[in-house]
């Protein structure tokens, strides 16, 4: 590689040409988990560790029995249920609570086969008004009955009148589409092990 000074032309310092090969070579195979985050472990997006952060898990019965809970912040994950529009051109969904797996599941090494995981079985129901993207709200990949939703928001005063669950006003949520998430069972298999290096 050649750079040019006032001097004229002159080799590029093998310390320089080999530090930018190594970083051109790092940010290849360095890689995005995407929106859908394909890695082996759960990976939130820069925004979603900020929403979350302090927070409790929603505890569904508790937030039912416990005045003092309304207000606060907390954060879900559910599988949708039900989509109807809500106030303010808000989604209002209901949701079938799940908790989040420790580890992805993937098919294979490569991390690409690997999708958010949450437990098969229901602990809690909830509702959430949510403010949707565009994308997430008409299209291919809208939020839809059997969507994973990560909600953050406050339990607003009323609660459902269907079936009387807590009602999450959302400020933060992120979507994974039906086949772009897993649920495990008790009975599941390990996810697969990480490639030795």
């Amino acid at each position: 590689m050649i750079i040019s000074t006032r001097a004229g032309a002159r080799p590029l310092s093998r310390y320089l040409a080999a530090a930018l090969g190594l970083t051109c070579a790092f940010a290849l195979s360095c890689r995005s988990a995407g929106p859908y985050g394909y890695s082996r472990t759960y990976t939130p997006t820069s925004d979603e560790v900020q929403a979350v952060s302090g927070k409790p898990e929603l505890d569904a019965r508790n937030a039912q029995r416990s005045p003092d809970q309304r207000h606060r912040a907390f954060w879900a994950f559910g599988v949708v249920t039900d989509r109807r529009p809500g106030p303010g051109g808000a989604a209002y969904v209901a949701l079938s609570l799940r908790t989040l797996a420790p580890q992805n599941q993937c098919k294979s090494n490569d991390e690409d086969t690997c999708r958010v995981t949450v437990g098969e079985r229901e602990t809690g129901r909830a509702h959430a008004l949510v403010a949707l993207t565009a994308e997430d709200d008409l299209g291919e990949r809208s939020v839809a009955l059997g969507s994973l939703l990560r909600v953050v928001g406050t339990i607003a005063e009323d609660v459902d009148p269907s079936d009387g669950s807590a009602i999450l006003r959302a400020h933060f949520y992120r979507h994974w589409p039906r086949s772009f998430y897993a649920a495990q069972s008790a009975s599941s298999p390990p996810p697969a092990p990480a490639a030795k290096r």
